[in-house]
């Protein structure tokens, strides 16, 4: 896979939001302020979600104006709103050098799921997922990918409360690895966000390296795998990550991933008639996965024009799914949510969503940028 130029945001000045807390705690001490500023700072920026500094009314006038001069902070804003007959919500969210993205807001009994992305478009190309069509515009930021958080809690009615976060919207968290590892941590730390590890997903299409400098990360996150076929052939055709990473290899690191006690590893296996659906197919994914601890995700096809394949009968996904059940393997149906408004799994796409008229948020730029090229090699 060749590499890919896309736009990556410049500050202009630092975005305290891109900032871990030993980081902030460094800068801040580069300024000649007290060490224990940055945890004040850290705590307006994400538990009080503030983004002026006048407002941090517990910090020194002379303190604020530092901030003001030497530092910034950036905002995710909400565009539009769209719900679902189903509950579901899909967010457009504005960035400061007015790229969109999408983020989604998932409710299931007592659970509320964040639905986050890690790039402007994907550059992995899958041959079932619309963000593909978009290609990479560019990768997010950590503040642009933790923010997310802010602005869908932002969305939230009364009594309403994220419980989970994924990271499976638009972009492959693992060719942005830098970025997801600094949000990864900005969202559970306890000054900050602070969601347990416990009830974050990261997703990915199996970017090898990527998969490794999680496991030496230790942040004790939750690991879905997109692997959607059982052999070389099938997979190289629908996913091009496969030809620099096999299924022999993928497999093999995952075998590697260190797993918490009692945690299981995802894999994710998008179905399609005719294409990988067979029991054939079901028989051969039970021998793959032998000996990793985990459960299967089965997603239906969420069908589009633009994806050139189909949805299998409701009686072909069941009969694959009794098959790995019948063999001991966990192995769960997803059910399409937000379909309707184009949220479900593989269907975020800018370009081909319409803003809804139920909310129109005015957007302002923040945290003033400018556009520089760069190359991603994935």
């Amino acid at each position: 896979m060749t590499a890919v130029s896309v736009r990556m945001p410049a500050v202009q000045v630092p975005d305290l939001r891109d900032f871990t807390l030993p980081e902030l705690v460094e800068w801040i001490a580069g300024l000649g302020e007290p060490r224990y500023r940055a945890g004040q700072i850290f705590r307006w920026l994400w538990k009080r979600q503030v983004d002026r500094f006048e407002a941090m009314t517990d910090l020194p006038a002379r303190c604020r104006q530092l901030l003001e001069a030497q530092a910034c902070v950036s905002r995710v804003a909400a565009v539009a709103v769209q719900s679902s007959r189903d509950g579901t919500r899909k967010l457009l969210l504005g960035l400061s050098d007015g790229e969109r993205i999408e983020a989604v807001l998932i409710p299931e009994g007592s659970r509320l799921t964040a639905c986050i992305s890690s790039q402007a478009g994907c550059a992995m190309g899958c041959g079932f997922c619309l963000t593909a069509t978009m290609n990479l515009h560019r990768n997010l930021r950590p503040a642009e990918i933790a923010g997310q958080l802010v602005a869908l809690q932002s969305a939230l009615g009364p009594g309403e409360r994220v419980t989970h976060i994924v990271f499976m919207g638009m972009g492959e968290p693992l060719a942005n690895y830098a970025a997801t590892e600094k949000a990864l941590r900005i969202l559970i730390a306890k000054e900050g966000l602070a969601f347990s590890p416990r009830r974050i997903t990261v997703s990915t299409v199996g970017v090898i390296p990527g998969i490794r400098r999680l496991a030496r990360a230790g942040l004790g996150v939750n690991l879905a795998v997109s692997l959607v076929a059982t052999t070389d052939e099938v997979r190289n055709r629908l996913m091009p990550i496969n030809r620099r990473y096999s299924l022999r290899e993928l497999l093999q690191t995952c075998r590697e991933f260190p797993l918490p006690p009692r945690r299981r590893m995802t894999f994710e296996y998008v179905l399609m008639a005719d294409v990988n659906d067979t029991s054939e197919d079901a028989e051969r994914l039970l021998g793959l996965l032998k000996g990793i601890p985990c459960k299967v995700n089965l997603i239906p096809l969420n069908e589009a024009p633009e994806i050139p394949f189909r949805r299998p009968s409701r009686q072909r996904i069941e009969a694959f799914q009794k098959i790995l059940q019948r063999a001991g393997t966990i192995a769960t149906i997803r059910e399409s949510r937000g379909q309707d408004i184009s949220a479900a799994c593989g269907m975020l796409a800018v370009a081909a969503t319409p803003l809804d008229t139920q909310l129109s948020i005015p957007y302002t730029p923040q945290c003033g940028v400018e556009q520089l090229g760069s190359s991603l090699g994935s």
